[in-house]
């Protein structure tokens, strides 16, 4: 018998269901598209602001800080106010945060603007998924539900870059935050007309939120990412900015850890990091995030440095990672839902691919490559990257208790948004640094005039450039070379991971049993 899917309750009675599930949808998806700053549009928002290209990713990551310290108190906020208000308050601060950003040029205004642009983002993203759960699985299963979540989040994040790069080509960045304003003040339109103040159940004020834990975590987080982003232009622990940024993140942990363990109701539990699997999720998280930044710098240092491919190009691979994500999503469907299997295989899976893409690229690298080349690898790319991020979302689900799930989803994401990406951009930017530095000295030792005059080239600039661009390519082939290293050393430890763990488990409980018959005995 066919499961009956239950209403959306916040729209009006004489909507049919699809056509709420519908819009709920087509609302998370124009949420998503705010992004505060669209990085692809960077070095153009740079250059029109007057600031440096480091300022405007500080902006970007601010608005993802502001994305992930809002997960605690989701639930709060949602019995606090009715969607109808939650969802026309967000439109409206929304369409606000992007018009201060048309026309401030004021650096920390933009960050903060940034910050609050992310915070509601999420908030007004989480009020339309919550509330279409049931419709889209009346029996709650997390399995049906996250494919169908990530297919708008992650598959909107593509779109979004394909939108901006093609508008900001076309005329400047700053038609793309009209164009967003423009959807925006259509969703508050949708949502006042097709609404109604309903609520679910009984309001409960924002009584007893541990406000300064999580002011002293959106430090944290922005001071890490300062010194990641800004860590090259101010010659790392040589500035001072840096060695501040470093004592206040962490004074800042210490005492949110003090916070932590003796506070009644922190605003991130200790108790978080307890559950069994969490660990394991939040490094798997972490090398997922790594791989993905290798193939975001990597490739298109690349394609813009060494092919000389436009921005329309480059971001044109954004429709393969897209299909990839469908078929991602597809496939931990068919195995959670249909097949009901666990989560091991479709990790190892996940990482292979994502490693793949890594060998692949290192093998391609060549300088007259062809745009044709990149297809099959971001393909690649795009279907781990939509396979980890539902798989190990619908794992940490079913391992954390509903009581601490939204605290634990809060905490990876510190990694999967805030952390990770800039940490391993400046790890690879930096390497990248000394192994060109390494190989330009190798490369041009014998070049002089004479040499120019031997190898047919016209002047000596020529041959330079010639020399930079090998660098390039050296370097590059080598950066790969490690990360592929890296990635199966890690494929390896996946696939035995289970085994070694059962077997520890199993030499615990052998011991622990021989020591109780050992005291028995005594």
């Amino acid at each position: 018998m066919a499961e009956v899917r239950p209403r959306i309750s916040y729209f009006k009675e004489g909507i049919p269901t699809p056509v709420c599930m519908f819009l709920s949808m087509f609302f998370a998806m124009v949420f998503q598209f705010n992004g505060g700053v669209f990085l692809p549009t960077a070095y153009q928002m740079s250059s029109a602001l007057g600031c440096i290209q480091e300022d405007v990713n500080m902006a970007a990551y601010a608005s993802y800080i502001g994305m992930t310290v809002i997960f605690p108190i989701l639930f709060r906020l949602k019995a606090r106010f009715t969607t109808r208000r939650i969802l026309l308050t967000v439109c409206a601060v929304l369409v606000t945060c992007n018009l201060i950003t048309l026309h401030t040029d004021q650096v920390p205004v933009f960050v903060v603007v940034c910050f609050i642009s992310g915070f509601f983002r999420m908030w007004g993203t989480f009020e339309c998924f919550s509330n279409t759960r049931l419709s889209v699985t009346p029996s709650g299963n997390f399995s049906v539900f996250y494919p169908v979540i990530y297919i708008v989040v992650l598959e909107s994040i593509q779109l979004s870059g394909l939108v901006a790069t093609h508008l900001s080509d076309w005329a400047t960045w700053r038609y793309m935050h009209w164009l967003v304003i423009a959807f925006l003040l259509v969703v508050w339109l949708l949502v006042f007309l097709c609404t109604r103040p309903v609520r679910n159940g009984k309001k409960v004020p924002l009584y007893g939120v541990d406000w300064v834990s999580a002011f002293l975590w959106t430090l944290i987080l922005f001071s890490v990412v300062f010194i990641c982003i800004y860590g090259e232009y101010y010659d790392w622990l040589d500035s001072a900015k840096i060695r501040l940024a470093l004592v206040v993140a962490a004074v800042s942990l210490m005492v949110n850890i003090n916070r932590m363990c003796m506070q009644k109701r922190p605003y991130i539990d200790i108790q978080v990091f307890r559950y069994r699997h969490f660990p394991t999720i939040l490094f798997l998280f972490l090398m997922l995030c790594f791989f993905l930044t290798v193939s975001s710098v990597l490739q298109n240092l690349f394609m813009t440095s060494v092919l000389g491919y436009d921005s329309l190009n480059a971001v044109s691979l954004n429709w393969y990672v897209f299909v990839g994500i469908l078929i991602g999503a597809a496939t931990v469907f068919y195995r959670q839902v249909v097949l009901r299997k666990g989560f091991k295989f479709l990790i190892f899976v996940g990482f292979l691919l994502i490693v793949a893409y890594q060998y692949y690229m290192y093998f391609l690298i060549d300088p007259e490559l062809n745009i044709e080349s990149f297809y099959v690898p971001n393909l690649l790319k795009g279907i781990g990257y939509g396979i980890l991020y539902i798989c190990l979302t619908i794992y940490i689900a079913k391992s954390v208790p509903f009581k601490h799930f939204f605290q634990g989803l809060c905490v990876l994401s510190f990694i999967r948004t805030s952390v990770a990406t800039p940490l391993g951009t400046a790890i690879l930017n930096r390497a990248m640094k000394y192994m060109q530095k390494d190989n330009i000295g190798l490369l041009s030792r014998n070049i002089d005039q004479s040499y120019t005059t031997q190898t047919g080239h016209s002047g000596f600039q020529e041959l330079y450039a010639e020399v930079i661009r090998q660098t390039m390519l050296t370097s590059l082939k080598e950066l790969f070379g490690v990360v592929c290293i890296i990635g199966s050393v890690f494929l390896l430890a996946v696939l035995f991971f289970h085994p070694i763990r059962s077997r520890w488990h199993y030499y615990q409980r052998r011991h622990r049993s021989q020591s109780l018959q050992h005291l028995h005995r005594s």
